[in-house]
């Protein structure tokens, strides 16, 4: 479904990607893990526009859209969950949903969409009507996911979400993205700090240092892997 191909991206004279190549099958859920300054963010950037690539490629569903801006992307049914979530802080629980279905017409399907993630996030729910600024990080975070699902996605991009949120909430939020993998079929791409966590949900893993891949497996066969594990596994 996506195809990576010798990706290089720079920032100013220096240069992040050093051609990286990855594939992410359909209804595959695929992780990237790696340390600091690994790479990980800019690859999900590049491949969702939000960073123009030095040189390679970036082929979706067989479409080259290396060069598409990012709004054109997530009409392709693409969409990226950045990092540090990124909600909209001054628009409450329910606005911030609306503006994920911006591209979108169809008013039947938008609200069986926000039912839908009303229903694997019921505490949105609850707080539709709050300023989404006031919620919790792991609030944030279901909200940043909910907001990407409202653009009706195919394949889903998620940056680090567990990122700065309680560890009970943490596992509630991986839940759900397993939940919606095989309930909405939605393929995923994801970035994640806890590689323990996201080798567990996923199925391929590849391991990225300072811009290239180094490492790529099964992420079961990557979880007993002693340089994996001494690497970022604890152990």
């Amino acid at each position: 479904m996506l195809e990576v191909k010798n990706l290089r991206v720079n920032y100013g004279a220096i240069a992040a990607l050093h051609g990286i190549s990855l594939s992410v099958s359909k209804g595959d859920i695929v992780t990237l893990i790696g340390g600091n300054g690994a790479g990980k963010t800019t690859t999900l950037r590049a491949i969702s526009g939000l960073q123009t690539a030095a040189a390679g490629e970036v082929l979706y569903e067989g479409r080259d859209i290396t060069r598409l801006p990012a709004h054109e992307i997530v009409k392709l049914g693409l969409a990226h969950v950045p990092e540090g979530r990124m909600v909209f802080a001054n628009l409450t629980v329910l606005e911030n949903l609306k503006m994920g279905a911006y591209l979108r017409s169809d008013r039947a399907g938008i609200a069986a969409d926000m039912d839908y993630i009303f229903s694997i996030f019921p505490r949105l729910k609850e707080r539709e009507r709050q300023v989404s600024g006031t919620l919790s990080g792991g609030e944030q975070q279901m909200l940043a996911i909910g907001r990407a699902l409202m653009s009706k996605p195919r394949f889903l991009m998620l940056d680090e979400p567990s990122l700065g949120i309680a560890p009970l909430l943490v596992k509630t939020i991986f839940e759900k993205i397993v939940e919606i993998n095989r309930q909405q079929g939605i393929t995923i791409l994801l970035v994640e700090q806890n590689a323990n966590l996201a080798l567990e949900v996923s199925r391929f893993g590849y391991v990225l240092e300072t811009g290239r891949v180094i490492l790529q497996d099964e992420s079961a066969k990557l979880r007993t892997n002693p340089q994996v594990k001494s690497a970022y596994l604890g152990g």
